[in-house]
């Protein structure tokens, strides 16, 4: 029970931090609408993509707009996911199934500024930036608690990004046409009420191929074979329901399921 206590205490308040007040859900976020369809590139998003997400989700038999998305990434693939579901009742769906332009780093998690690395773990999209240098671009809210306590205490990085163009320190490039797709979806979610748009980080698909391999090639790296025991909860759970399960942290920094 202390595990959990320490969770609501600490993280919470962190979390809070870096969204909005909570908004009565029968009711778009206007404000932030409005400052979104500002930007140019959004608009223009807006108008070459919106027809062909419409499609995209109507052809899994999902309403639109939908406010209950889910992206999943597996570094060793380069792929991004995008699940869907019409409510939080239902399992999720696959959408579509993205390819990363490219990756930075190795297998394994972030853990200090300049590491060069593509974050491991349970996150989710904290800020829209249509004026981005990588033309659009989503945050996704690294560190989090587990980084927090497993990095760097002083220099841990940030500003991960899921974003435009085909380079990347860090983040998750998709290229300019696929963003505009991507960023059109995820800005409706978000205006229609899902305020923090989860983002699952792996390193592999947990395949018994994949687990061989990285039990063969990182044999050594007792800490990462932990950290991706511990992740396999979630994604085995999810494998099984389609469904994910909230994000909880014990006072050491590991993920409870």
């Amino acid at each position: 029970m202390k595990n959990y206590i320490f969770f609501f205490l600490v993280v919470c308040p962190f979390m809070a931090l870096s969204q909005k007040p909570k908004l009565d859900m029968k009711y778009p976020d206007i404000t932030f609408q409005n400052y979104q369809m500002s930007f140019d590139r959004v608009r223009n998003a807006f108008s070459k993509q919106e027809a062909a997400v419409k499609k995209l989700f109507s052809d899994k038999g999902i309403k639109y707009p939908c406010k209950n998305i889910f992206f999943r990434g597996i570094k060793a693939t380069n792929e991004l996911e995008l699940w869907a579901r019409n409510s939080y009742q239902d399992s999720f769906i696959l959408i579509k199934t993205y390819k990363i332009c490219a990756l930075s780093g190795i297998l394994g998690p972030k853990r200090y500024e300049g590491d060069l690395q593509v974050p491991e773990g349970f996150y989710f999209i904290s800020e829209f930036k249509g004026n981005s240098n990588y033309h659009l671009a989503m945050l996704v809210n690294y560190p989090n608690y587990s980084d927090v306590i497993e990095g760097d205490k002083e220099h841990p990085g940030g500003d991960i990004y899921i974003h435009g163009a085909c380079m990347t320190v860090g983040c998750l490039p998709m290229t300019d046409p696929l963003i505009e797709e991507i960023y059109v979806l995820s800005l409706t979610a978000r205006i229609n009420g899902e305020l923090n748009i989860p983002v699952h980080i792996y390193p592999i698909r947990y395949t018994q191929k994949s687990l061989d391999y990285i039990g063969k090639e990182y044999k050594d790296e007792t800490a990462k074979q932990k950290f991706w025991i511990n992740l396999k909860r979630a994604w085995d759970y999810f494998e099984t329901t389609h469904k994910i399960l909230p994000v909880i942290y014990d006072e050491k920094g590991n993920y409870v399921f």
